[in-house]
């Protein structure tokens, strides 16, 4: 089954619309909540008076920052840690008094519908008092008065840095020394689904079902905000439509909790509007880069330098974690004796920067390998060329953290597929020499990418099998099916190991904390890897079971057993159905024993997948317009699992990159921080319109670390194509752009400052 292009098993229930979503789950009568956010970027709440709110006919109940636990909680989803060291920063409360940033959640309102308590919040009253608003993170970690949270006075959130040989006596003994600065914007994730719950009480046990990627760490973290044990909360996840990281994030599930509990225990409905989502739930951190390098006469890398700065926004959400991800990355790929980094997560007054389709990675590679076009336009060699030439050939491993590693590489195989495709060394050598105002060029750009978090934070990982009285298999996992393909990928599996089809493999859509076994989550391109590992030592523990009932049923003189698409056999000349040993087992009034097969796997190891994104664009430089005519994703991700859902991911992650290149950027007022963009009207993703036909490629290196040779797929298609579309416009026009993403008005000023307008 591995390695087959397996129909979805969620399909039917997705495109008929019987499957179930949190919206399609809530029940009749339930109450509604919406939120009270502030009208300040930055300051404290004077007072609040919520009495004509609270008349309202209609509203149940209204909360305000004085009604919720005054201790703060941490929101990332990340594994927990025993050792104090490792836990994430706790500095949320479910409703707050100190604004941080525009829409800062002040209060709460219950009603009995959706327009009352929307007629509520406008009758709620609040005075503030104001402070300074700093978007800026550069500026924002000189500090601030008062500093945007009490125990960071220079509003630094965490910093880290690393050396590698001697930088300075490297850059001494460079030919070529080139520097360079570079930016990358604040952007959302706009998932269909926008986040939403509803909560209600059981037993005195809070019960929240909710869109999520991380049931089990919303669990924890509920458990955390409303200061009871974590075993009184039971989190369920439906269908989810879509997250992309944001639902990596525990968002409004702890005042949701807090809400029921508040009203007897009554259902909950918190639904957030698409203009919430982008303001109050999590966007991509924008991160500012300093870039050093310096090479000798043959083109090769003598010294390296990154500082960045990433600007967090008002709540450390996944904090820092994002800026470090991305100053490894400057580590690994390209060969140099001589590196140095420095990272620094900055407070600011913006919405809450968290996780995103690939952590870090995105904003790193467009710095790095836009950086790495300039150096070869520097040094006037072929950029391909130069990355060959750079490039760490085979295996190799993080110097920091040596469990990451590039056990297989397929990075030069990617590269000849890539510059194929695009015919690289005719188009370089035909768009050269340029005039008009209509030009061509052909740009690239590469990746690593982690497959997993460890040796960083805890892998973890559960799955369960029971054998169903007709032979076939329920799988139960806690790992999420957020819309990549996951569930059939965990079905290809368990049929792989058991020998049998994936019709007979029933896999259990909806996690619940209550049943399924722990797994922190879908994030980090680990499902496939960690939790694959686990079902794969599941499914051989209850084939074990299985040919171990079969021998009680079998004649003694048999014993060497094989199980093969329902049937067990024993040679030539013993054989019986697996449907009636499933039977027996359920049913034998002498042997009676039902077979499941139960395990919880940690996992320590990690490995790098790499791949690359060549595009072709056409420029017209007047309008400030670029149209893509070409693009193709070439990846080495280990064994494809199903090739289907690997070109699927692929395309979806492609026009995420395409996006981030050129239109995808949230504006903020530079007086009070408040998005002015955050709808999907003003906010350009894009659009079909936009999107040629995509081309994806694939370099199968079957890994040794995966448990069926496999590695990251998820995340990495969304990285290389922002970069690449930048350095196929300096191809084009000579002109080179060191912030995405390339909007007409960027354009248009840098090409009137380069003199071609």
């Amino acid at each position: 089954m591995i390695g087959k292009s397996v129909p979805r098993v969620d399909a039917y229930e997705k495109v008929t619309g019987r499957a179930k979503f949190t919206d399609d789950m809530i029940l009749d009568k339930c109450l509604v909540a919406k939120v009270y956010h502030a009208r300040i970027g930055n300051g404290i709440v004077k007072s609040i008076d919520t009495s004509e709110a609270e008349a309202l006919d209609g509203v149940v109940k209204v909360v305000t920052f004085k009604d919720v636990p005054n201790h703060c909680y941490p929101t990332p989803g990340h594994p927990w840690s025993v050792e104090l060291a490792h836990q994430d920063v706790a500095d949320r409360n479910i409703l707050t008094g100190r604004i941080r940033y525009y829409g800062d959640d002040i209060a709460a309102v219950v009603a009995e519908d959706e327009v009352t308590a929307a007629r509520a919040l406008r009758l709620i009253k609040v005075e503030y008092e104001e402070y300074p608003v700093e978007i800026h993170p550069r500026k924002s970690m000189w500090g601030s008065r008062p500093p945007i949270h009490l125990d960071k006075k220079d509003n630094v959130l965490a910093r880290s840095n690393f050396f590698i040989g001697n930088v300075e006596q490297g850059f001494e003994d460079s030919e070529t020394v080139i520097k360079r600065s570079y930016k990358t914007p604040i952007v959302q994730h706009c998932h269909i689904e926008n986040p939403i719950s509803y909560a209600y009480l059981d037993k005195g046990r809070v019960v929240i079902v909710t869109s999520t990627q991380i049931p089990h760490i919303v669990r924890r973290v509920v458990g955390q905000a409303l200061g009871i044990p974590w075993g009184k909360v039971r989190v369920i996840k439906p269908y989810i439509g879509g997250g992309f990281g944001n639902k990596q994030d525990v968002l409004y599930e702890p005042l949701n909790a807090f809400l029921t509990m508040q009203v007897g225990g009554r259902v909950v409905k918190l639904d957030v509007s698409r203009e919430e989502t982008f303001c109050n739930t999590r966007t991509r951190h924008s991160i500012e880069y300093d870039l050093k390098a310096g090479v000798d006469k043959q083109g090769r890398l003598v010294a390296k330098d990154m500082m960045s700065i990433s600007n967090q926004g008002a709540y450390a959400s996944h904090g820092h974690a994002i800026a470090a991800n991305g100053l490894t990355a400057w580590r690994l790929q390209y060969a140099c004796p001589n590196i140095r980094g420095e990272a620094y997560t900055v407070y600011t007054n913006t919405p809450v920067a968290g996780a995103m389709r690939a952590y870090g990675i995105p904003q790193a590679a467009f710095v790095i390998e836009c950086f790495m076009d300039d150096i070869a336009h520097e040094i006037g060699m072929d950029p391909l060329e130069f990355r060959r030439k750079n490039l760490i050939q085979g295996y190799y491993e993080d110097a920091y953290l040596k469990p990451i590693a590039a056990n297989t590489n397929g990075i030069f195989e990617c590269l000849e597929k890539g510059a194929e495709y695009i015919h690289w060394d005719e188009k370089r050598k035909a768009y050269a020499e340029q005039t008009g105002d209509i030009r061509r060029g052909v740009g690239m750009s590469l990746f690593s990418y982690k497959t997993g978090v460890w040796p960083i934070s805890l892998e973890i990982a559960g799955a369960r099998m029971s054998l169903n009285q007709d032979g076939s298999v329920q799988l139960q996992i806690g790992a999420t099916e957020i819309g990549q393909g996951a569930d059939t990928v965990f079905s290809q599996m368990a049929a792989e190991t058991l020998h049998m089809d994936v019709e007979d493999i029933h896999i259990q859509t909806v996690q619940d904390t209550d049943v399924t076994p722990f797994d922190t989550g879908a994030y980090a391109s680990r499902q496939s890897f960690v939790t694959g590992t686990a079902v794969r030592e599941c499914a051989e523990l209850l084939l074990e079971k299985i040919l171990a009932y079969a021998k009680t049923l079998l004649p003694e003189e048999t014993r060497a057993l094989s199980l093969d698409h329902g049937w067990i056999f024993a040679g030539e000349d013993h054989a019986i159905s697996l449907e009636n040993l499933a039977l027996e087992s359920y049913y034998s009034l002498t042997n009676s024993s039902v077979i499941t097969a139960e395990t919880s796997k940690q996992v320590k190891k990690n490995t790098l997948a790499t791949g690359c994104c060549f595009v072709e664009v056409e420029v017209d430089i007047k309008l400030g317009k670029i149209k893509i005519l070409d693009i193709v994703n070439v990846h080495d991700s280990g064994k494809l699992l199903n090739p289907q859902l690997a070109e699927m991911q692929v395309h979806g992650g492609m026009s995420m990159g395409m996006g981030y290149g050129l239109s995808e950027q949230l504006i903020l007022d530079e007086k009070t921080g408040r998005p002015l963009n955050g709808t999907l009207l003003d906010y350009k993703l894009m659009t079909t319109m936009d999107t040629p036909d995509l081309k994806a490629d694939f370099v199968e290196l079957d890994d040794p670390m995966g448990p069926y040779g496999n590695k990251a797929l998820g995340e990495p298609p969304a990285i290389p194509g922002a970069p690449a579309i930048r350095n196929a416009v300096l191809h084009a026009t000579g002109v080179a752009f060191n912030e995405n993403p390339l909007t007409p008005q960027r354009l248009i000023k840098g090409f009137k400052e380069a003199g071609l307008i």
